[in-house]
């Protein structure tokens, strides 16, 4: 028996333990099911072990065996079990991938679990943990991916993080209760590409040399080299299932994973400048520094960022300008730069003008989406030199008309009242004109009536 997936189906109740003695240390798939009750012993043997998604709520007689297990991945993801982690991960040595998320466990995270050597990934969020994290983690050298949010930890991150995880490519604490500052060493993490500490009590400055995110200039995906051994004769390819603040909204992020390059540093108590060296990481999708205490100005170096999709800068004490350089990110598709002191005109872009006013309320500024500027209102400035032409020709089309009714209606005066001047003055030329005109208007009057009879005569 090498594979056994019964997953994705309606079964339920308490999985039975049986005599079964598993050669070939199979892979073992029950998960989208609904059983209940503890993890039978005789799944030790799987080399593979995914229970996700059902509501077992007890780890015995499965944890705690006395004797080493072959397991390369445990998922035990999504289900009902509660009390403490269990303390006894030294017999698991073989563990690459281990998912713990989403359940009710309490406590402390246990040190024996740095003994896990060859442990790449461990999702622990979404629990009651609590506590500072064990010294003991930094052994587990060879990690990829580090989610331990959504819990209740505290303490200081341990600057050794930065040089014993020289592969970490994920590393996410989000709402927790850590604090003090964010340790430089975390700049030695080349291969990082997704950084969330955000909802936390970090303070002090970013560190400037967040430039040496390597994995977040280039275009390499780093997370795709996860894999582990399922027995001697081969290896199996990983790919994780992670759960991203994207855009606001928490989305999960399985193939496409890898192409996300992002930083939350949201909802802390940083201070400081933006460093100038987060420009350079022209790979990066999702900037989020937002409520945070962020002073200075936006540097025009931002529009180095070419492929930044998402940009939160609100609720911080930025100043001056929104720079011009920040209407050419043309993949640009949320910002919010509301609630700080920026001040001056919207600069005109392909993107800046789509967003809603909410953008950039609680500033001093002006300019589509947002009123005109006071300036504008008075004054049309021309954009470029055929608005220039165009309306140059346009006065010119006017000025003509206007010169042309002109002369019509001082034409028609003068010659009114030449005509009608002379007959007032000249009483011969007056007695010699009525007569003239009495004259002939019985010659038309005489054509006129003997037309008509003739044309009433004619058979």
């Amino acid at each position: 028996l090498r594979n056994f997936n019964m997953s994705c189906n309606e079964i339920y109740g308490v999985l039975p333990e049986m005599s079964i003695t598993f050669q070939d240390y199979p892979i073992v798939d029950l998960s989208s099911n609904s059983f209940t009750g503890a993890i039978p012993s005789f799944l030790r043997n799987a080399s593979s072990l995914d229970l996700n998604d059902n509501k077992f709520s007890d780890l015995s007689p499965f944890f705690c065996p006395q004797t080493k297990m072959v397991l390369s991945q445990l998922d035990l993801s999504n289900n009902l079990f509660s009390g403490e982690v269990p303390d006894c991960w030294m017999y698991f040595d073989r563990l690459s991938v281990l998912h713990l998320e989403n359940n009710k466990f309490q406590g402390r995270i246990p040190s024996s679990l740095g003994r896990l050597k060859n442990l790449q990934v461990l999702h622990l969020g979404n629990n009651s943990l609590s506590g500072e994290l064990p010294a003991s983690l930094e052994n587990c050298t060879s990690m990829i991916i580090l989610d331990l949010a959504y819990n209740n930890l505290t303490g200081y991150i341990n600057p050794k993080i930065g040089y014993r995880f020289t592969s970490l490519g994920f590393l996410k604490l989000r709402k927790n209760k850590f604090h003090g500052g964010i340790p430089w060493s975390l700049c030695q993490l080349s291969h990082l590409q997704i950084l969330d500490f955000s909802a936390n009590h970090f303070s002090g400055a970013i560190p400037k040399c967040i430039s040496n995110f390597t994995a977040m200039i280039d275009t390499k995906d780093y997370l795709q080299s996860i894999e582990f051994k399922i027995d001697t004769d081969g290896s199996v390819q990983y790919e994780d299932v992670a759960w991203l603040m994207w855009k606001r909204k928490e989305r999960s992020f399985m193939s496409s994973l890898g192409l996300v390059k992002s930083i939350d540093l949201s909802d802390n108590d940083l201070q400081g400048q933006i460093p100038e060296g987060v420009a350079s990481l022209h790979s990066l999708v999702s900037l989020d520094l937002s409520g945070n205490n962020l002073s200075g100005s936006i540097k025009p170096s931002i529009g180095q960022l070419t492929s930044l999709e998402y940009l939160d800068l609100s609720n911080n004490h930025l100043s001056g300008e929104i720079p011009t350089s920040l209407a050419s990110l043309n993949y640009l598709g949320m910002l919010n730069l509301s609630n700080n002191n920026l001040s001056g005109r919207i600069p005109t872009g392909p993107q800046l003008q789509t967003f809603d006013a909410s953008a950039y309320k609680g500033n001093q500024l002006c300019g589509a989406p947002l009123p005109k500027c006071l300036k504008d209102q008075s004054l049309h400035i021309p954009k470029n030199g055929d608005e220039v032409h165009q309306q140059q020709k346009a006065n010119d089309h006017d000025i003509f008309f206007l010169g042309l009714c002109i002369s019509v209606v001082l034409g028609f005066i003068t010659g009114f009242w030449v005509v009608v001047g002379t007959l007032v003055l000249k009483s011969s030329w007056r007695l010699a004109l009525f007569p003239f005109i009495e004259d002939k208007t019985e010659r038309l009057s005489v054509m006129i009536t003997s037309n008509i009879a003739r044309a009433y005569r004619k058979p």
